[in-house]
């Protein structure tokens, strides 16, 4: 998928990731690891620390996208797939702990051949 239709005037929007991935800007809030005044308030939406987790997300879901044929079905794997090294923690769970630079480096792994 395309950055630009998860974006509006230059910022990830939430609530085009959730029309996207046909879910609520909620869920994508939580998903990230944010609250749900994160996605519901103009200048919370456009802080720093949101648009760092929005990007992050949305990062991996298109990296891994190719893999799966759909970024539903990428989404389904960022929130529910355990990965192989991580204590059979999700990329969910690592980019709410602040290590998505990990699971980005996984994925560059996994698609290298090098086995996880």
């Amino acid at each position: 998928m395309a950055l630009v239709q998860y974006a509006d005037g230059g910022f990830f929007a939430p609530r085009k990731i959730a029309e996207a991935l046909r879910t609520t800007s909620e869920e994508v809030a939580r998903t990230a690891g944010l609250g749900r005044d994160a996605v519901q308030r103009k200048e919370r939406i456009r802080s720093d620390k949101t648009q760092r987790r929005l990007r992050e997300m949305v990062e991996i879901i298109n990296k891994v996208e190719p893999r799966f044929g759909s970024a539903l079905v990428a989404y389904a794997w960022y929130r529910s797939e355990p990965l192989s090294g991580f204590s059979g923690q999700t990329a969910m769970q690592l980019v709410r702990g602040g290590r998505a630079s990990e699971v980005l480096e996984y994925v560059d792994a996994i698609d290298a051949g090098v086995h996880a």
